[in-house]
């Protein structure tokens, strides 16, 4: 191995979770904080809680709610289609009784 690469390994590293459970592991840094651990994570515990982070169901809502209304419905899409149709047959027909 060449010497003075590799970062300086720490056998007693320190790991705090935010619920203030503590334990050591090996690291190359002497302290690790983290935001769960196995205490108090919801996979482990049993708990099962459904965090809605800034309304994001509410906002898809309201983004589906908003797209209904500018969605053009099919039939009327159908309806545009004919009248188009219709206006290129008679174009049509024009152009080929001037000709």
């Amino acid at each position: 191995m060449k010497e003075g690469i590799h970062p300086a390994w720490y056998p007693q590293a320190k790991v705090i979770c935010a619920c203030g459970n503590a334990w050591t592991v090996g690291a190359a840094i002497p302290e690790i904080r983290t935001d769960v651990c196995y205490n108090c994570h919801p996979f482990f515990t049993g708990e099962q809680r459904i965090v809605d982070t800034e309304g994001q169901v509410d906002r898809f809502i309201k983004r589906l709610e908003k797209r209904q209304e500018t969605v053009v419905a099919a039939p009327t899409k159908a309806k545009r289609r004919k009248e188009k149709q219709a206006i290129v047959e008679l174009v049509d027909e024009e152009a080929g009784a001037g000709a």
